[in-house]
């Protein structure tokens, strides 16, 4: 093997470490959602086992992270990010950033509803910034209701309870930007919970 792919390979035990510590993640629970065991986990992270697709492709699954980023690829020299959407709890949000952990950009998009949604605050750890980019966003803060125009913005401690929705019913598109935190109680909440007004 040639001296550039070993020094790839020998980088992706240190990167698989440092990914699983900045999600919070133990080994057994990174072992239950791969199917993959702890002992041979912890090998690959400390570089006494090589990196096998078949390892890699469950890994990089649960972090959803594309390949690449595991093993520390070159970019291709295309800067465009391929962004996803994904539907949440009848919203729409579209990953704007790539790298794990860290703050995550999304944008997110509220569709037109014929009847509002009750406020439903949740609370979660850390901070939360947004921008409006169209119609007009209802947030519910502790006790205060404000309806924010396009090209206004917000932040606030997601300690307090807090819900965005539409002020008139049409549809709202916005940039949000939130930690780790953020990003499980907001993506990964469960289906019985609609965060923001989402239902």
């Amino acid at each position: 093997m040639d001296p550039e792919s070993e020094g790839v390979l020998d980088s992706v035990g240190p990167r698989l470490r440092a990914l699983r510590r900045d999600r919070g993640l133990t080994l057994a629970e990174l072992a239950a959602a791969t199917g993959a065991s702890e002992s041979t986990l912890s090998r690959l992270e400390s570089g006494q086992r090589r990196a096998t697709l078949e390892l890699l492709l469950p890994l990089a699954r649960t972090y959803d992270v594309p390949l690449d980023d595991l093993v520390g690829a070159p970019r291709t020299g295309d800067p465009r990010i391929h962004m996803k959407p994904m539907r949440r709890f009848g919203m729409v949000f579209v990953p704007l950033s790539r790298r794990p952990g860290g703050t995550q950009a999304f944008k997110m998009v509220i569709p037109a509803r014929p009847e509002p949604l009750e406020p439903t605050p949740q609370t979660h750890e850390g901070f939360e910034w947004l921008y409006v980019l169209s119609g007009r966003l209802r947030l519910v803060l502790g006790e205060r209701d404000l309806a924010l125009s396009p090209g206004e913005a917000a932040e606030f401690d997601t300690s307090l309870p807090h819900w965005l929705g539409s002020a008139d019913g049409g549809a709202v598109e916005l940039l949000i930007l939130f930690g780790p935190q953020g990003t499980r109680a907001h993506l990964r909440a469960s289906p019985g919970v609609p965060p923001h007004g989402a239902g």
